[in-house]
C-alpha cells in the first residue's frame, strides 16, 4: 500500500487469519510453560507474558467496540453493542492462561467473522470514536483495521520474545507463510 491508498478487502482477510493463526501459536507454545513462567515479570512493558496477552484482549475489546459505532451494522459486532467498554488498557481478562485463552479465541472468531463482513465502501467510512482519555478522532475504518491488526503485531513480538526467554518456541510469525503462491503475470 502506497500513500493513502485504503487496504483491501482481502487484504483485511489475510491480516485477520494471520492474527488468529498466530495467537493460537502464542498460545499453544505458551500452554509448554508452568504457572509460574506465564505470570513470571520480566521488564516487558506489560510486566509479565500473561500481563502482554491481557493487553492485548482488552485493546482489541476496546477497538472492536468502537468498530460497533460504523455505520454498518456488522452482525459479527453485535454481541459488542451496549456491552461495557473496557477503560483500562491493562484490564485483567483471567489470571490463568486457560482462562485468557478462551476470551483470546472469542474475539479472533469475532475479528474472522467482521473481516469477512467487511466491504470496499465500508474501509472508506471514516469512524467517529473516543479514545480511553475521552478525546474525539475521525478516521478511515480501513486504516484503523490496519492499525488494529498492527497493535496485535507489536505486542505478540513482545510475547515471542518472553517465551523466548522462558525457553519456548513458537514457530514461523511471518506472514509470508499465509501468503499463498501465485503464477507470474
Amino acid at each position: 500500500m502506497t500513500g493513502g491508498s485504503m487496504p483491501t478487502c482481502d487484504d483485511i482477510l489475510l491480516l485477520a487469519r494471520y492474527n488468529a493463526t498466530m495467537n493460537r501459536q502464542l498460545y499453544d507454545a505458551a500452554a509448554n510453560l508452568p504457572h509460574e513462567a506465564v505470570v513470571a515479570d520480566r521488564g516487558a512493558f506489560f510486566g509479565s507474558l500473561l500481563g502482554t496477552l491481557n493487553h492485548l484482549v482488552a485493546a482489541d475489546s476496546i477497538w472492536l467496540s468502537r468498530f460497533a459505532g460504523h455505520a454498518t451494522i456488522f452482525r459479527a459486532l453485535e454481541t459488542l453493542r451496549g456491552a461495557a467498554i473496557p477503560v483500562d488498557l491493562r484490564q485483567s481478562y483471567g489470571d490463568s492462561l486457560p482462562l485468557l485463552r478462551e476470551q483470546r479465541e472469542r474475539i479472533d472468531g469475532i475479528i474472522m467473522a467482521l473481516a469477512a463482513e467487511v466491504t470496499a465502501a465500508d474501509l472508506d467510512y471514516v469512524l467517529a470514536y473516543r479514545n480511553t482519555r475521552g478525546a474525539t478522532f475521525c478516521k478511515p475504518f480501513g486504516s484503523l483495521l490496519l492499525h488494529f491488526f498492527n497493535h496485535q503485531t507489536h505486542h505478540r513480538g513482545q510475547a515471542s520474545t518472553l517465551l523466548t526467554q522462558a525457553g519456548a518456541d513458537i514457530g514461523v510469525t511471518d506472514l509470508l507463510v499465509l501468503i499463498g503462491d501465485r503464477p507470474p503475470a
